[in-house]
C-alpha cells in the first residue's frame, strides 16, 4: 500500500468519532473496519500490540508516528492508542 493511502487510511479513520454522527456513518465504520484489519495483519504475534517492526512494513504511518503513540514507552502500541494519536491528530489539524 502506498504511503499516501496509508495516510489518508489514518485521517479517515482519525474522522470516525466526528463521522459517526453524521449520515456517513457507514463509511467511518467501513475505514474503522479497514484499520483493524490492517492492524491485525502487521500484529504478527497476534498479542493485541504491534511493535515499531511490525508496523514498519504494514501500517507505515503507525511506524512513523510511532514514539508519539508510545508515550508510555513500553515499545508496543494498541488499537486503541492508534485510534486516539489520529484523532488528537484531525482535531489539531482542525484548529489550525
Amino acid at each position: 500500500m502506498k504511503t499516501s493511502h496509508a495516510l489518508l487510511l489514518a485521517l479517515a479513520t482519525a474522522s470516525f468519532a466526528a463521522c459517526a454522527r453524521t449520515p456517513d456513518a457507514g463509511r467511518a465504520a467501513q475505514m474503522r473496519a479497514e484499520l483493524h484489519k490492517r492492524f491485525g495483519a502487521a500484529d504478527i504475534d497476534v498479542d493485541g500490540r504491534l511493535t515499531r517492526d511490525e508496523a514498519r512494513g504494514k501500517m507505515p504511518w503507525v511506524y512513523r508516528n510511532f514514539d508519539a503513540m508510545d508515550s508510555a514507552r513500553a515499545g508496543s502500541v494498541t488499537i486503541q492508542q492508534i485510534e486516539a494519536y489520529a484523532m488528537t491528530q484531525q482535531r489539531g489539524t482542525r484548529q489550525r
